[in-house]
């Protein structure tokens, strides 16, 4: 893996004002009453002369090193990209079974209503590739949330890692450890709100099966389309090379294109051109 993108999370920072709620769902475009990403709450709590005291957790997709969701996948649209570390869904494979949604042990996984898929965070790719951070963390106004390759020094979000080392909090169950790749520091209450990943044994077992398949008729469509366009492609050059071989009725248009009733190289069988009625006065009564 050349790189690991993940989210390091400050969330003794966060102050619950769900702006990177908010601007995930406009950024992406997410439906009314779903979301990619969320805020757990702990508290309030009334502390001596204090006042009250909440502590909050930003979440979403933990990107995980070993993510069941994978695994639950029949047609493996959904998949862990091993270049960036982001697990993906591939929405020409996904069939909108909704099998990876309870083998999130987070509940990262919403079927998109309007689009009929699975869906989640994705970190933002049209942003990436415009050199900018994911929506929740360009709109953080404490800046909770950072966010970077982890396997990169360089990065901010490395650097954060590294100056917390033995500090860090990562969310797993108990019995479902995937090893997700969204760090926190400065504490990380909630937990105990995660729940054990489910994936059907038989879903797991014809994962390996199936997949390869799915994508295979895929592969076949595509290259089917491929193959219709290049003929069409060739069809058209050798009409146009053989035009002048072809004979043409007097009044056929320049490009050969003609009403119904034309023969399969388009050209016009009746040679004759149907003009609009003169705007004479005769005409008009």
């Amino acid at each position: 893996m050349t790189q690991q993108f993940a989210m390091v999370i400050d969330s003794a920072r966060c102050i619950d004002c769900k702006a990177c709620v908010v601007s995930c769902k406009v950024a992406n475009n997410v439906p009314a009453g779903f979301s990619r990403n969320w805020i757990k709450a702990d508290g309030p709590v009334v502390k001596a002369g204090k006042g009250p005291f909440g502590h909050f957790q930003p979440g979403a997709c933990m990107h995980c090193e070993s993510p069941t969701c994978v695994e639950a996948c029949p047609t493996g649209a959904t998949w862990k990209d091993r270049e960036t570390g982001i697990v993906e869904i591939d929405p020409a494979l996904c069939i909108g079974c909704g099998n990876c949604i309870p083998a999130c042990p987070y509940g990262a996984r919403f079927r998109n209503p309007q689009r009929r898929i699975a869906d989640k965070c994705n970190y933002c790719p049209e942003r990436r590739a415009a050199g900018l951070p994911p929506a929740c963390v360009d709109t953080c106004p404490t800046k909770a949330r950072v966010f970077g390759d982890i396997l990169n020094p360089e990065t901010e979000a490395a650097r954060l890692l590294t100056r917390n080392s033995g500090h860090v909090t990562q969310l797993i169950h108990e019995k479902s450890n995937t090893a997700p790749h969204m760090y926190y520091v400065g504490g990380t209450a909630p937990a105990g709100w995660m729940h054990e990943a489910k994936a059907p044994a038989s879903m797991r077992a014809l994962t390996g099966v199936v997949a390869p398949g799915v994508k295979g008729l895929v592969a076949l469509s595509g290259l089917g389309v491929l193959v219709m366009l290049g003929r069409q492609l060739l069809d058209s050059r050798k009409s146009g090379d053989g035009g002048h071989d072809r004979p043409h009725a007097s009044g056929s248009n320049a490009s050969g294109s003609s009403a119904s009733g034309s023969n399969a190289s388009g050209s016009n069988t009746s040679g004759t051109q149907h003009s609009a009625p003169a705007d004479t006065e005769d005409s008009r009564e």
